[in-house]
């Protein structure tokens, strides 16, 4: 497309500069340059009005007119008919890419909802992908829209404001499982959540906070975690220095090549009141490591499978394939 517009503007330039010069040399260099240019513009843009040069009974001139007229216009109208196409065309693509993102967001289920494409969002909208779960992103500024989306292939964009009801209702908030209020502004976190909880009062809301002043504010206004930059950051640099083996270990398993395991939590269904840890078949899962369970307030580490007995409300904390993890949750769920 780029190659087109390049050589379609050579193309006009050479028939302006082609004409200009061919005037001047009907005119015998009587007439200026610019008159000559003048005169080759309105033949070009078919205006034709206030001819300086006369090439009445000229028959060499009128040809050359003839000539420049057909291909200045022809150049000219491709010109514009693919500039306008490609406005056309950019315009009608928007909109299917807008109207297809709705209806894929609105088919989700239990999804997970990004409200900002700062560094944060996307190491999250980063996590979900590589643990295969369902998300939809939202954000008011459309060049990071469009740079998600090449970065991104495959991704559900809504653009729009998230602290606006309409856009989460669009982005399946009374269906999601979670939403993060991640735009980078503690106020428009806080009233995210606001909206959220509003909207779905079930729904799992994280927020981010810059100002550890505002944290409260934030829990306040229908936040479930929040999570300050500055803290995390903290402890993540104490933990380099006084256990480097230990955050070395953690980003190994995080970001293997081969495989990527994480510590999830899998809540057991209610069928399995009263029955050991072993009747989970943990065969089946040769990468899946049992490291907790959690029993209402209280915990279990490292609990036997053959002499535990699961509570209707235990989770499993576990260390697993993404793989993995959706496997036993499925075949929990089938058991249910």
């Amino acid at each position: 497309m780029r190659n087109k517009y390049v050589w379609s503007g050579i193309l006009l330039v050479a028939v302006v500069l082609i004409g200009t010069f061919g005037y001047w040399l009907f005119g015998k260099g009587d007439f200026s340059l610019f008159d000559c240019l003048y005169m080759t513009i309105i033949t070009v843009a078919t205006i034709g009005y206030g001819e300086v040069i006369d090439i009445a009974g000229n028959v060499g001139a009128r040809t050359f007119t003839m000539f420049i007229a057909v291909a200045g216009i022809g150049v000219l109208a491709y010109l514009v008919t693919n500039l306008t196409a490609a406005i056309v065309e950019g315009e009608l693509t928007k909109s299917f890419r807008r109207r297809r993102m709705e209806k894929l967001a609105a088919k989700a289920r239990d999804h997970y909802i990004i409200c900002g494409v700062g560094w944060a969002g996307l190491h999250i909208i980063s996590e979900l992908r590589d643990t295969k779960r369902s998300h939809v992103i939202i954000d008011v500024d459309k060049s990071k829209v469009d740079k998600s989306l090449e970065a991104m292939p495959g991704e559900v964009f809504i653009e729009g404001d998230a602290t606006d009801n309409d856009t989460l209702l669009k982005a399946g908030i009374e269906r999601a499982g979670g939403i993060f209020a991640v735009t980078g502004d503690d106020n428009q976190n806080l009233v995210i959540c606001l909206t959220a909880r509003q909207l779905n009062p079930a729904v799992r809301v994280v927020a981010q906070c810059n100002e550890t002043k505002n944290i409260e504010k934030i829990r306040k206004a229908g936040a479930d975690a929040v999570v300050s930059p500055g803290y995390i950051s903290g402890m993540r640099m104490a933990s380099e220095m006084v256990r480097p083996t230990v955050v070395t270990f953690l980003d190994k398993m995080m970001r293997g090549k081969d495989e990527s395991l994480r510590v999830e939590e899998v809540p057991v269904p209610p069928v399995f009141a009263g029955k050991t840890l072993a009747s989970l078949d943990w065969q089946k899962y040769p990468r899946t490591l049992l490291l907790a369970v959690k029993k209402g307030e209280d915990w279990v580490y490292n609990p036997s499978r053959r002499e535990y007995v699961l509570g209707p409300d235990n989770t499993l904390i576990i260390m697993t394939a993404p793989e993995e993890r959706r496997e036993l949750e499925k075949n929990m769920e089938g058991r249910a």
